[in-house]
């Protein structure tokens, strides 16, 4: 029988099980997850054991991430399923602190990050996201103190946000990107593709052909019509950035990182709040981001390193 990993729920408890494994000798890495653990999640623990020799994951759904309209009720929720999964893949500590602890009485200060948090994609229907993210990842990184933090490249404007975070504040850990994991047809691992209709879910994969695929903004929005059978809503193209265009994620430097926001009718997965969505009734509107990076980005810049930040395949 497979031993499961030491659980951390509070942050003296948590110190004490990390000073306990540098101890023991090797470097930490730290994947912060919120749970609901799939191929992807795996492959950044993976990608953790190659860089550190001790890893730790968190696991938290962030409550100030999410505006009132959105799923944090809904939000999947398998902690004992995710012990399983971790012990297989013989993870050292998971860190699963609750609301309280991470967010106790009189907490009173947030991170209010610029530059890529500005960028005009995410941030520009959820205005509150970054803020939640920054403020629970400086979190982490300080409760942990770990030396390399992995980070999927599926949620790429949220990448440029903890890199940028992590340096601006001379927090000592190296932040890496780590590529997208996706389906057989292209549409990448998340875990709230749970909440995609059967319809939803053939049409999803085309989003991804349509970024490997495209040559621009127009040129997007006439493939996506194609592939799809069906004329794009106007805000489907919302996010495109042409090859070579300067990446405001990305501070302004030209390489090709394209971007779509796609509106589906009962997703809550990414609820614009003009709409009004409830993620626990699965009514309203909702956005699914797919990210595509076709070809090599520039370097991931950390408070301590600089990695090479991998091809998307």
């Amino acid at each position: 029988m497979t031993r499961g990993p030491r659980v951390a729920r509070t942050v003296p408890a948590l110190r004490r099980a990390v000073a306990a494994l540098r101890k023991a000798g090797g470097s930490v890495a730290l994947v912060p997850t919120m749970g609901a653990l799939h191929a992807g999640h795996l492959a950044l623990v993976r990608a953790a054991k190659k860089r550190a020799r001790r890893v730790v994951v968190s696991i938290f759904v962030n409550p100030t991430q999410f505006a009132p309209n959105e799923d944090f009720a809904s939000y999947p929720r398998r902690f004992a399923a995710d012990l399983k999964v971790l012990a297989q893949a013989k993870v050292d500590l998971v860190w699963a602190p609750s609301a309280p602890v991470m967010y106790p009485d009189g907490f009173a200060t947030q991170i209010a990050p610029g530059g890529a948090a500005q960028a005009g994609l995410e941030d520009k229907f959820r205005p509150h996201f970054f803020a939640g993210v920054a403020t629970v990842v400086a979190k982490l990184f300080t409760q942990v103190g770990p030396d390399v933090a992995l980070f999927g490249q599926k949620d790429y404007q949220q990448l440029r946000v903890v890199t940028q975070m992590a340096a601006d504040l001379d927090l000592p850990v190296a932040v890496v990107g780590i590529p997208t994991v996706r389906e057989r047809d292209g549409l990448a691992l998340s875990s709230r593709n749970a909440y995609l209709s059967a319809a939803e879910r053939r049409n999803a994969p085309v989003l991804c052909r349509v970024l490997e695929r495209g040559r621009g903004r127009d040129h997007a929005r006439r493939l996506y019509a194609r592939l799809s059978g069906s004329a794009p809503r106007a805000h489907a193209g919302a996010g495109f950035l042409a090859p070579g265009r300067p990446d405001p994620a990305a501070g302004g430097r030209a390489h090709r990182q394209d971007t779509i926001d796609r509106q589906y009718r009962g997703v809550n997965s990414y609820p614009s709040p003009e709409r009004g969505g409830s993620g626990a009734k699965r009514r309203g509107w909702g956005r699914l981001r797919l990210n595509a990076h076709p070809t090599r980005r520039p370097p991931i810049r950390s408070g301590v390193a600089t990695l090479p930040a991998s091809g998307e395949g």
